[in-house]
This record gives structure tokens, C-alpha cells and sequence, in this order.
């Protein structure tokens, strides 16, 4: 019996492509690029599978001119706002994403962002690279100390609870805002705020990890920042599209925030150039789950989704 076909759209950790050789008949494209729009209709003509990644956008227009034969996607993400789950749905395209292995890796970047922003490690790094250090100074590079402040996050998932763990270390209150509220045992001794404007209002430091939504696209914005307590610090390693960053740039000027960690930015990798003209901004090009480790482990997930299926199961993380 001949294997199924499966496009892999872009060059995965080697252990993943190794695999997925093993496993079924691959297509590998020649460069590791982000097919879209027409380019993407063509890499999947002929596949009965295809593991894909968050930078491939499916939109309803893009599903509807998708091959018959094709009959699943597996994301290596976890968000899955790349694809139109409803227009997949009605075509019968089963879509499925890889959740649960990155929360570490997520999280570790969130408390480095939460570090780095707060203690001015942009600044100091360029001092020291640009020849601009001449010797300690009782006042120079004073930060944010994160120790008794309040930590409000954004989306309790598990990359949240897994950044409150590390925050609590730190000797930080955790506070939160979710869907819904946590159950006691996964709550702790986190404070619970039933509405996101609640949380903000108590926030000094502010880490998102939710989901990019209607509901929380430009979540962070003037109004919202404005409900903040004086100075807060803000980061991001969800979207960048829940980020309002004409808001967000004009406090980090202003001096009503006082520093941000951002991994991703809206439109990525075209980010606001602005950002780069201001200190206070530590800045990553998305690495949130940039280990090893990690990016093995979500090719993995994405490939046991996709032999689930083949093997007549229902694929254990499928959407919609």
C-alpha cells in the first residue's frame, strides 16, 4: 500500500523531516520560504496532507481553491489564526495545531522580555557595544524592580500558569484575567479579575497570552493603557496583533510605559520601525519556543496528528 503524500511547507528541525521521510511520501520544498496565495494552491496540489506552520494564511478564499484530495493540515503552532477553522470545516478539511509542548520555551522568553525590558538591558547592551561604558555610576541605568509588584497576565492557558510559576520566584502577585476563572487547584493563590479592564487597573508589569481573537485584537491600546498604573511594564509572546502599536509607542515615548519585551509584532517580520528608535523597547524576532527541544517536540505533535489520521483515528488536537 503506498504511503500518503504530505508537502511539508517549510524546512523543519531535521529530526522532524527525517520522520516525516520515514513515515510517508514527502514533498520538501527546494528553499524554506512562506508560500502564500497562489504559490501555496500550488505546492499542495497532489498531497493528501500537509504539515504547515503560522506563517502559511489559508483564508476561506485560499481553502475554497484547495485540491479535493487534500484532506488535513497540521500546524506547527499553537495559535491557529492563520486558518479560517470554519471555511476548513465546511470543506471538510480537517486542521489541527500543536499545543502543550512550547509553554516552557514560551514562557522562559516572557520572563527574559520581563527581565531585559525592566532592567534597561537594551540600553546597557548597546552602551557597552557602542564604547559608551566608562565605569559604575550609583545612578546610571536605574530599572524596574519586579520583586512585591503586580504581575496581571493576560490568558491563564498553560504558558500563562507556566509564567506566573516563574514570576512567583521573582516575589511577584499574580493576578490574572481568563475566560473563565481557574479551578482552586490551578489558581493558587492568583487573584482572579473577571474582566480584562479589572486586570489592567492593577497591573505594573502585564504579560499577554491569549489568543489572537476578535475580542482581544488591539486589546492593548490607549484606552486600556491608560487604566494602568503609573510606569508599567508590558510584553508580549502571544500576537502582535493584540498589541495597538500606535498606542503602545506613543506611551513607550511618553513615558507612561516605561519599558516592553515584545516577541512578536503585528505584521511581523514588517514590525513598526518606530520600535526600533526607542530604548525602552526590548525587542526579539519571535523565538518564544526557539529551543531545540521544543521545535522537535511541535513537529512531533503536528506528525502524530497527522498519523492519526491516516490511520483512520481522529487526530487528538484537531480544531473546530
Amino acid at each position: 500500500m503506498p504511503k500518503p503524500k504530505i508537502l511539508l511547507t517549510r524546512h523543519y528541525p531535521e529530526a522532524v523531516i527525517e520522520r516525516a521521510h520515514r513515515d510517508y511520501d514527502m514533498v520538501l520544498p527546494d528553499r524554506d520560504v512562506s508560500a502564500n496565495g497562489d504559490d501555496l494552491i500550488a505546492q499542495l496540489q497532489g498531497v493528501d496532507g500537509a504539515l504547515i506552520c503560522a506563517s502559511n494564511k489559508f483564508s476561506a478564499d485560499i481553502i475554497a481553491k484547495l485540491p479535493e484530495q487534500l484532506k488535513i493540515i497540521a500546524s506547527f503552532s499553537v495559535g491557529y489564526e492563520h486558518v479560517d477553522i470554519d471555511a476548513a470545516n465546511s470543506k471538510g478539511l480537517i486542521v489541527t495545531n500543536s499545543p502543550d509542548v512550547l509553554n516552557d520555551a514560551t514562557a522562559d522568553t516572557a520572563l527574559l522580555l520581563l527581565l531585559a525590558a525592566s532592567r534597561r538591558a537594551r540600553e546597557a547592551s548597546e552602551m557597552v557595544i557602542q564604547g559608551q561604558w566608562h565605569g559604575w555610576s550609583p545612578t546610571k541605568l536605574l530599572g524596574v524592580q519586579p520583586t512585591g509588584k503586580r504581575l496581571g497576565i493576560i490568558g491563564m492557558g498553560r504558558i500563562g500558569r507556566a509564567m506566573a510559576d516563574r514570576c512567583r520566584a521573582l516575589g511577584m502577585k499574580i493576578h490574572y484575567h481568563n475566560r473563565s476563572r481557574l479551578s482552586a487547584d490551578l489558581e493558587g493563590d492568583a487573584t482572579y479579575h473577571a474582566t480584562s479592564d479589572a486586570l489592567f487597573k492593577v497591573a505594573d508589569f502585564l504579560s499577554i497570552h491569549c489568543e489572537m481573537t476578535p475580542q482581544t485584537t488591539k486589546l492593548v491600546n490607549a484606552r486600556t493603557i491608560a487604566l494602568m498604573p503609573p510606569s508599567p511594564v508590558i510584553v508580549n509572546t502571544a500576537r502582535g496583533g493584540i498589541v495597538d502599536d500606535t498606542a503602545l509607542i506613543a506611551a513607550l515615548k511618553s513615558g507612561r510605559v516605561v519599558a516592553a519585551g515584545l516577541d512578536v509584532f503585528d505584521g511581523e517580520p514588517n514590525l513598526n520601525p518606530e520600535y526600533l528608535t526607542l530604548p525602552t523597547a526590548f525587542l526579539l524576532p519571535h523565538i518564544g519556543s526557539a529551543t531545540v527541544d521544543t521545535r522537535n517536540a511541535m513537529g512531533f505533535r503536528a506528525l502524530d496528528n497527522l498519523d492519526a489520521y491516516f490511520a483512520g483515528e481522529q487526530p487528538g488536537d484537531r480544531l473546530g
